[in-house]
């Protein structure tokens, strides 16, 4: 496709346009997660595939430097407030990356409509979360209640008790956000926050503050995966995760002041709408 040959062929004449381009897109993707957390990469690919005419394949690993690099600034925050849990952090970032060939191989031999179906299916469901979310807070001030019983608790020195079933729960977690992180370039914080907030008797800052060091971990495994098989365009790559920064940092300033429940739920309606234009384009419908 046309996008793939703009990526590989380093003589094309609009490649400058090509990559600035990149970096505008990138910058837009830093200051939507600036604006709405980690979940807001789930958008990166997207923009890759619609504004670079990138294959999922090659999208990918692209993305997952924006979701990587802001979760890391969140996880580094967290770590300063000692509100993450690294243990449980690691535990389940290394399960993560164990899995994430096996997605990046299952990427590389699936057809790229496939691919962006499931794609489509993992952002509706992942941005109606974030709405359904955001819409109870709007309605009751509070999130849903946890239920009663949670395998990974807190002993008395506020450390999480490693019970079998935790280790189990835990290991699951990580397999997804792993298989997830390679098959389809996301960073897997839709799966990671609701294990926690069912597994687990942590609070939200500290449940949000893990699974982003989560994310981090994974997301730094997924891309250096890509990088030793060939399958990150570092061309592309590179000033796409300059704009995230560069996104990031300008987004920070403004994000006390516009974050909330109504803005995530105007990213959440805008992340299903680009799920569906994405199905359509996979199944060569025009819209």
């Amino acid at each position: 496709m046309a996008g793939a040959t703009e990526v590989d062929g380093g003589q094309n004449p609009t490649m400058n346009e090509h990559l600035l381009l990149g970096a505008g897109l990138g910058t837009l993707i830093g200051a939507i997660l600036a604006l709405t957390g980690a979940g807001g990469g789930i958008l990166a690919v997207p923009l890759l595939v619609f504004g670079l005419g990138l294959s999922m394949v090659q999208a990918a690993p692209i993305g997952l430097l924006a979701v990587g690099l802001a979760a890391s600034v969140g996880a580094l925050l967290g770590l300063r407030q000692g509100i993450v849990r690294y243990r449980a952090a690691a535990y389940i970032a290394g399960i993560g990356v164990l899995l994430t060939p096996l997605g990046l191989w299952l990427a590389h031999h699936l057809p790229n409509e496939p691919l962006a179906l499931g794609f489509a299916v993992v952002m509706v469901y992942a941005c109606g979360r974030i709405f359904l979310k955001a819409h109870r807070e709007l309605q009751h001030g509070h999130p849903a209640p946890r239920p009663d019983f949670q395998p990974c608790v807190l002993n008395p020195l506020g450390r999480l008790r490693w019970t079998l079933p935790c280790a189990r729960a835990l290991t699951v977690t990580g397999m997804l956000s792993g298989l997830l992180s390679g098959l389809l370039g996301v960073g897997g914080g839709f799966v990671i926050i609701p294990a926690l907030t069912r597994y687990t008797n942590l609070d939200s800052k500290s449940i949000v503050a893990t699974s982003l060091a989560v994310i981090a971990l994974v997301s730094l495994g997924s891309v250096v995966t890509a990088t030793l098989s060939g399958a990150m365009h570092w061309s592309v790559g590179g000033p796409f995760a300059a704009g995230a920064v560069l996104g990031l940092v300008l987004g920070r300033q403004v994000a006390a002041r516009l974050a909330g429940p109504r803005l995530q739920q105007l990213f959440a309606l805008v992340g299903v709408m680009a799920a569906v234009l994405l199905a359509l384009g996979a199944l060569g419908l025009s819209f």
